[in-house]
């Protein structure tokens, strides 16, 4: 059997009858089974049931005992989620990336405006000793704590680790130990990944004095590369939305509207200038959606380039770690930094990493969704069709295409909702879930507590559905670089967080609010070189990228 069909047998233990998840003492009678079975949408007949009745208490014994044993956040179901499809052809592979750090940089005047320099800008400075890694992260730390009240964007600010941290890349620096372009530069990263000596919240109240006794890998590869952690950045309760345990994290550009979630920190603060950049996770839009709010750019990659050890998990066959930045290079240059295989996580895979920017990007292969595109009526849809304009004078000449037809896009949303359900197990049975800020219809814990009642049958089956969207994203794909894509408004994002799919989410303007826009520019898998180069390439023809909201 492939890889990517084989079920964890955890998961498939999971509410075969919704009533049986109960507390263990509780009477479950015949009654309930009857009862269940209209939930399910199926019907046995009495006799059916009276022979069922004895299995299904034996099936509650055995729930009872695997809870007797608990589980380490840690540990994954014991087979894995492969994205790659029959007949995939892995892109070739550019390795030993360098980056450009330019000779000349000079402060800014207004001071304040250091805020919004790139990645290699910050660089320039650090590495030619115009400012030093205390300085640029006593700026930053100062930001951030200057900006909280208002944007409520940070959970933890990190000031002992970050001037340490400073103070070691000063001295290195001094004494020619140049690490590269990303050493001394200060960033933030969502409060899902631990770090040893400071809380990890994962945004909910059950966690708020979680204290995990390890690193995330993605941590210890940006420390490997001298950057410096700054801030703990809100992620919204259990990563979902943008509301967590101590308030509502804010849009920098309309501090009225949320910065969406889940990654709402790491886009509100990127955005406003309080971080160069930062980590977020994704497993259905956490980062494209805070990056589109918030008006940065921001990279999911494909499933299992980054390691996620020492991150939450809330669907292990969904969630990936990625950057969210100024612009498309720093998203880059970030993800080469973190990216790559990981002992510690069995999903990682061993490929190097890099971009060809000399490449002409003519060369590519480029579809759009046109039809998605010309319906959208919104400004949003306007600004990306003059996007797409801008590309046609830049020479790209997309296909026009369509998404895989006959896929049940609805019924995906079981295979995060049960996977989330496993994870968080303990945290429902316990009653835990009740003290979390949010407990209407579409919050966190009330999707936590319907996970109990999705049958393991119609969560395999999904599973069995999400191989024919590969199979068909493939036959899609295969044909082209990029596909151009509205970032919201259709099934793109489900499928390719389902398939495991690279995207990047890069600004297209402003709509008569001043509210971002964004396009999303998909890859194949393990391709994301080829949707950084022309994202790259349009923030160069395009000013966008350069935005910034007023007044910060």
């Amino acid at each position: 059997m492939p890889t990517h069909l084989r079920i964890s047998p955890f998961l498939c233990l999971l509410s075969l009858i919704f009533v049986i998840s109960c507390a263990s003492k509780q009477e479950f009678t015949k009654r309930d089974v009857k009862r269940s079975e209209r939930l399910i949408g199926i019907h046995f007949s009495k006799e059916a049931r009276d022979t069922l009745y004895p299995y299904l208490l034996r099936n509650r014994e055995g729930f009872d005992s695997l809870r007797k044993y608990p589980l380490d956040n840690a540990v994954f179901p014991a087979v894995r989620f492969d994205p790659i499809p029959f007949g995939f052809e892995m892109p070739e592979q550019l390795a030993n990336q360098t980056w450009e750090i330019p000779d000349h940089v000079e402060i800014p005047e207004p001071y304040d405006l250091l805020a919004f320099y790139t990645i290699p800008q910050l660089a320039s400075l650090i590495k030619h000793q115009k400012i030093t890694s205390t300085e640029l992260t006593q700026f930053f730390l100062a930001r951030l704590k200057k900006y909280q009240p208002m944007l409520q964007c940070s959970i933890t600010i990190t000031d002992s680790l970050a001037l340490a941290q400073a103070k070691r890349a000063d001295d290195e620096i001094k004494n020619s130990k140049y690490r590269g372009i990303l050493h001394g530069i200060p960033y933030g990263a969502k409060d899902l990944m631990s770090v040893a000596g400071y809380p990890t919240t994962w945004g909910a109240a059950p966690y708020k004095d979680q204290e995990i006794d390890e690193t995330a890998t993605v941590i210890e590869r940006l420390e490997e590369a001298g950057a410096i952690l700054v801030a703990k950045l809100v992620s919204g309760a259990l990563a979902r939305g943008d509301v967590w345990f101590g308030g509502k994290t804010k849009n920098p550009w309309d501090t009225t509207q949320g910065a969406s979630g889940s990654s709402a920190g790491s886009g509100s603060a990127t955005s406003a200038g309080l971080v160069p950049f930062a980590l977020g996770t994704e497993t259905l839009g956490s980062i494209t959606s805070p990056s589109t709010r918030n008006g940065v750019t921001g990279l999911r990659p494909t499933y299992g380039r980054v390691s996620r050890h020492g991150v939450m998990s809330l669907s292990w066959s969904m969630d990936k770690v990625g950057p969210l930045g100024r612009n498309a290079e720093d998203c880059a240059i970030v993800f080469a930094a973190i990216q790559g295989k990981d002992e510690k996580d069995l999903t990682t895979i061993d490929l190097p990493f890099g971009v060809d920017w000399k490449k002409d990007i003519t060369s590519l292969k480029v579809a759009y969704l046109k039809a998605n595109i010309e319906k959208d009526t919104t400004e949003s849809g306007d600004n990306l069709r003059r996007a797409l304009e801008t590309l046609r004078e830049m020479g790209i000449e997309p296909t026009a295409v369509e998404l895989p037809e006959a896929i049940p896009y609805r019924g995906f949303d079981i295979i995060l909702r049960a996977e989330a359900g496993a994870f968080f197990d303990e945290l429902v049975r316990s009653g835990k879930v009740d003290v979390m800020v949010e407990q209407d219809k579409r919050s966190r814990a009330n999707s936590l507590r319907q996970s109990r009642f999705i049958p393991a049958v119609e969560y395999l089956q999904a599973n069995r559905q999400r191989q024919v969207l590969m199979q068909e994203m493939n036959t899609l794909m295969k044909d082209y670089d990029v596909l151009i894509s509205p970032s919201f408004g259709n099934d793109q994002l489900l499928a390719t967080n389902l398939t495991g799919h690279p995207v990047i989410a890069i600004p297209t303007g402003l709509d008569k609010k001043t509210h971002p826009t964004s396009m999303t520019f998909v890859g194949n898998l393990y391709d994301e070189a080829s949707i950084l180069l022309l994202a790259k390439a349009f923030q160069e023809k395009t000013e966008f990228d350069e935005m910034h909201p007023p007044g910060l």
